[in-house]
């Protein structure tokens, strides 16, 4: 073996022998933790940190006993102000009434708030101030029948009443109230609704057909179908036309309302004009 070549072996230091372990900075920078090992370290640092709290609120710092001299403050909204009177007692504390109002909701005397709120701590002998309720609002119904829609609309809204509107035929003119439910008069209770029925006007009723009939029967047959014969006409004709309706208008099988007036014409022998007019 030459010594020039032994030399350089022992400078390049050669391969490191198999099962020897070679650690630098670099190997301990570049290292990074599998994800079991994170779980481990998170479960550690929930386990130590609930011991610790348990250790400082029950060991180092512990909650100091309640005195024996202060009650909660009972929960009364909602119950009766005698039942509350009896529950505030019953803790060594008063109760007092500071307000009252009229609500849609509860009855009268219930309760609607207090204050000390309910489980807060008060010294025997303080005062539990509450809000008690004087019922709902009671109000007669406006009689508002035989007025507009309107009309009646704006008395029920400002007197603290709904309203819902239906239509019906009626003698009364279109637009007109014609009943109120509940009846004018009842008293009751706010908000409540109010239905009012309106008049669409009367039915209407066919025309009946008078012509070539005697004029008296002609009259009879209208009156009684609540028509008013308003003007009578004559005009000359020969033979039998005399005497009898030869035109009527309107004309027979119109859709009118009752009380619509009615104009006939009368066959004469003379050329005379009679009118008449109810």
């Amino acid at each position: 073996m030459k010594l020039g070549s032994s030399i350089r072996r022992r400078r390049r230091g050669g391969k490191p022998r198999s099962g020897s372990i070679r650690v630098g900075w670099a190997s301990v920078l570049s290292y990074r933790p599998s994800r079991g090992t994170w779980g481990v370290v998170a479960s550690l640092l929930v386990v130590g940190f609930g011991l610790g709290y348990m250790v400082s609120t029950k060991v180092l710092f512990p909650v100091p006993p309640r005195p024996r001299d202060l009650f909660e403050v009972p929960d009364v909204r909602g119950v009766d102000r005698l039942a509350a009177v009896e529950a505030v007692q019953a803790v060594g504390l008063q109760l007092v009434v500071v307000d009252s109002f009229s609500h849609p909701l509860a009855v009268r005397d219930e309760v609607l708030g207090q204050s000390p709120l309910p489980g807060q701590l008060s010294v025997v002998g303080d005062t539990v101030e509450t809000i008690v309720s004087l019922g709902p609002v009671r109000r007669p119904v406006p009689d508002v029948v035989r007025l507009r829609e309107g009309q009646a609309r704006d008395v029920l809204e400002a007197s603290g009443f709904l309203v819902a509107v239906d239509s019906l035929e009626a003698d009364l003119p279109a637009g007109r109230v014609v009943e109120v439910l509940p009846e004018p008069g009842t008293e009751v209770d706010l908000p409540m609704e109010v239905r009012i029925a309106v008049s669409t006007g009367p039915p209407l009723v066919a025309m009946p057909l008078v012509l070539g009939i005697e004029q008296a029967s002609a009259e009879a047959l209208l009156d009684s179908a609540g028509f008013v014969v308003s003007e009578i006409l004559t005009r000359f004709r020969f033979g039998r036309d005399q005497g009898r309706v030869v035109e009527q208008d309107p004309p027979a099988d119109s859709l009118l309302a009752p009380g619509s007036p009615v104009r006939l014409v009368v066959g004469r022998r003379s050329n005379t004009r009679r009118n008449r007019r109810n």
